[in-house]
């Protein structure tokens, strides 16, 4: 391995340690603002940072990782990883469209939430940041892996915006129901993204399957 992929390798491992601690702090002050703020716009926004810190972990491991040394257990680990987000992001788009309709037609009231408005203006600024960092390592690593980790920290903008934007038109203008339509709004992204962890899952238990069979 020449020096400038060994540097890249180094550099892409950092960048997802520093994708976990920020996602896991993300979705800690998210969920719990959230929950605390009967926001549903900000629960969703905490449940994907969720997945993301799942998937920034097995990109991890990928990185720190020589070629082909303990390449099983990374791909079992990411057959988990992408079932467990599978899951989560189909219960997190039924969460936000049955919760959104249902706190439109009884009139569940949002509480304001600083922390929400912080922690999502901290991402709007911070991830295209990060993800311009991963895109200079890619350069060299050329990796499909690290290539949809980016387009995930980038979609982590747009849903920071989203729910900053909504989040903020609620507190100053004192429309409540707007957080219910930026909630909504999310699902822009977040059906997209679904539909690809299910189609990547159907992939791998198709390829166990596969595998099985020759084994037999």
């Amino acid at each position: 391995m020449d020096i400038s992929r060994r540097v890249a390798l180094t550099r892409g491992a950092r960048l997802e340690v520093v994708t976990i601690a920020w996602m896991a702090v993300e979705a800690v002050v998210a969920l719990g603002a959230g929950f605390a703020a009967r926001s549903v716009l900000l629960t969703a926004f905490g449940v994907d940072s969720i997945v993301e810190l799942l998937s920034g972990i097995v990109l991890y491991r990928r990185l720190v990782q020589e070629p082909g040394e303990a390449a099983g257990l990374v791909a079992r680990l990411e057959a988990r990883t992408t079932q467990i987000s599978a899951v989560l992001l189909v219960l997190l788009c039924a969460y936000v469209v049955l919760s959104s309709v249902a706190g439109l037609a009884l009139r569940v009231i949002p509480s304001a939430s600083i922390p929400g408005i912080a922690i999502s203006a901290i991402a709007l600024v911070a991830m295209p940041l990060l993800a311009r960092a991963k895109h200079r390592v890619n350069r060299i690593l050329d990796s499909p892996s690290l290539r949809a980790d980016i387009a995930e920290t980038v979609s982590c903008a747009y849903l920071a915006a989203t729910t900053l934007a909504g989040l903020a038109l609620a507190m100053v203008t004192g429309w409540w129901w707007i957080q219910y339509v930026a909630a909504l709004a999310l699902l822009v992204w977040l059906v997209p993204e679904t539909r690809e962890a299910l189609e990547e899952r159907r992939h791998n238990v198709a390829s166990q399957g596969g595998k099985g069979r020759n084994d037999e």
